[in-house]
């Protein structure tokens, strides 16, 4: 693609990719305020034709839905559980946070990428069911997350996790948020994580990297619909002086004693350069990185086209960096 004066150049898409890429376009509405009701359903149930995920791994998973307590002053959190049917705790845990833009998701979209270390490894894996921009803004979305995270590790005993082996781990919206829950955990010296797995998370609000910009009406998540996401979440804030770290972990000045980290994204996703900054920064504040950048690859592409060669690639990349971090 040629660059414009409004659109930088962009990477090409991968062969193999491109015209999956163009299928899941046409199921798939924009993200806009008008389009809003239309993105959470399609988040909820998936794409049209493709049947839902079994989550128990044909029994082998036990599902709980619980209720855990809020924020101070906010709604109790519904929290999905999975944990093994044969094999007693306490288990390490998986914090995992959907993504959805800011603006849509549910704490089974996209679980069933956990669902084999529950059954395989015997892992506890927890989802929560953050609140929503545009009606609840930042900073529900973060103390929503790191209130689940820290009942999962005061009741640790109680559901059968050893609190020394949890880590966070989220997908787009659902990446920087748990960057953000890492932030903050850090901060508030509970509890302590032992890794981040950071899947093409979205971290930046202020838009102004190349990446940010070069896409327009292609790929998955353009610019216009970034910004209609952050936006969502920060209001007029959105690129402004004030933006605390918690709502975009890009704006983090300190990013020392954070805990291993796995980090990826695509070549031709719009959050690219925001994701190399922070596993550049992350890096030279002394925090151990895997850092992975897939030619060719849009936003998502290896949870959306699972059997292409390059999203094999970047699943078996991500399922090997976590089976060593459970299995440690």
């Amino acid at each position: 693609m040629a660059a414009t004066l409004d659109t930088p150049v962009r990477p090409p898409f991968d062969p193999e990719l491109e015209p999956l890429l163009a299928v899941i376009q046409e199921l798939t509405p924009t993200s806009n305020l008008e389009n809003l009701l239309k993105v959470r359903s399609m988040t909820a149930d998936g794409l049209p034709g493709i049947p839902k995920p079994d989550l128990t791994a044909g029994g082998a998973v036990v599902i709980d839905e619980i209720s855990v307590p809020g924020p101070e002053g906010a709604p109790d959190l519904r929290m999905t559980v999975l944990r093994p049917a044969e094999c007693q705790g306490p288990w390490p845990a998986i914090y995992t946070i959907h993504g959805g833009g800011m603006v849509a998701g549910t704490p089974e979209t996209l679980l069933d990428l956990f669902v084999p270390y529950v059954h395989q490894l015997g892992v506890l894996v927890a989802a929560v069911d953050y609140r929503l921009s545009p009606e609840h803004p930042h900073p529900a979305p973060i103390q929503d997350c790191y209130a689940g995270l820290r009942w999962l590790a005061e009741n640790a005993e109680g559901v059968g996790v050893d609190a020394a082996r949890i880590m966070v781990a989220g997908i787009s919206a659902g990446g920087g948020l748990a960057a953000a829950t890492a932030l903050m955990a850090r901060d508030r010296a509970f509890p302590a994580l032992t890794h981040q797995v950071l899947l093409s998370p979205m971290l930046d609000d202020r838009l102004k990297t190349h990446s940010s910009q070069m896409l327009v009406n292609e790929g998955l998540w353009d610019r216009d619909e970034n910004a209609f996401g952050w936006t969502s979440l920060l209001g007029e804030h959105r690129g402004g002086p004030d933006v605390s770290p918690y709502a975009a972990p890009a704006r983090a000045e300190d990013l020392s004693r954070l805990p291993r980290t796995y980090i990826d994204v695509g070549s031709v996703d719009g959050f690219r350069d925001e994701v190399l900054d922070y596993a550049l920064r992350m890096s030279q504040a002394g925090v151990s990185v895997d850092l992975h950048l897939w030619g060719g690859g849009f936003h998502g592409f290896d949870v959306l086209t699972p059997t292409a060669t390059l999203s094999r690639a970047a699943c078996a990349a991500r399922d090997e960096f976590i089976r060593r971090a459970l299995e440690r």
